[in-house]
């Protein structure tokens, strides 16, 4: 049997990662004299690591992310209120295993979108289905879909989820209806997955925004059941970045009128 003839196997066993790898792995198991263990388990390896990779691109893609965030790329240094050991604990993911909640709870740009998407791509690099949602966006669409009665659709959707990041709650107040759909999507999310709120408002100005105490009291209930909350107050990270990046005079400019 010759190389073309296991190329074509591997490739009608869809195995194209290994069938790619064929070539450079025979010369390198001659060269090493692999036996034909090692030469099996090197093969099957490039299969493997292909497929990870694959569905890591995959679930980045499925979780919609505005852009991708790191930690790696976050200064803790501006946010002292922030501790960086607890969020890199957060991103090794038991929070997901035990359908923990995270909230970040802050002054405008303070960084809080930024660690909550590079959690979401954290999950994401597990393996695990991550969601990311502008939560007006998200009560919008929730509306919509049950005005054309396809809420329930949408429902099942939400339900594969191992992560929902819920960013920016409280910029905006919602209808009544949409206060209720918000509700119902986070209960139901509750106790399926985790969930991973961004908000520039403390949890007793939250009704402003609900415009229902009682339905906010329950919500809040349950998001706090069990969670992880984190304030983010301080400088604007967001603006510390830009003066870095940009002299003084042009933060200082004025638009001029037309």
């Amino acid at each position: 049997m010759n190389q073309m003839t296991i190329s074509h196997y591997l490739k009608e066993l869809r195995l194209p990662a290994a069938a790619k790898a064929l070539p450079n792995l025979l010369r390198e198991a001659q060269d090493r004299d692999f036996n034909h263990l090692e030469f099996l388990s090197a093969l099957l390896r490039q299969e493997l690591d292909q497929r990870e990779e694959n569905t890591v691109a995959r679930r980045i893609k499925q979780a919609r992310f505005p852009q991708i965030k790191t930690l790696e790329t976050f200064d803790f240094s501006l946010i002292s209120t922030v501790s960086k050991s607890r969020i890199l604990a957060l991103a090794q993911g038991q929070y997901i295993d035990e359908k923990r909640h995270v909230i970040f709870m802050g002054n405008s740009g303070t960084g809080k979108s930024h660690i909550a998407s590079a959690l979401g791509l954290a999950a994401c690099q597990q393996g695990r289905k991550v969601r990311f949602y502008q939560t007006a966006r998200l009560v919008e669409e929730l509306v919509t879909a049950r005005e054309e009665h396809r809420l329930l659709k949408l429902e099942k959707e939400w339900m594969r989820d191992e992560v929902v990041i819920l960013d920016e709650l409280g910029y905006i107040p919602f209808s009544k209806t949409g206060a209720e759909l918000l509700f119902q999507f986070c209960s139901t999310r509750h106790e399926l997955g985790s969930i991973i709120v961004t908000t520039n408002l403390d949890f007793e100005k939250w009704p402003e925004v609900f415009g229902d105490v009682r339905l906010t009291e329950a919500l809040v209930d349950r998001l706090t059941h069990r969670a992880d909350i984190h304030l983010m107050n301080g400088e604007s990270y967001r603006f510390r970045e830009t003066i870095q990046q940009k002299p003084t005079s042009n933060l200082l400019q004025q638009p001029n009128g037309d």
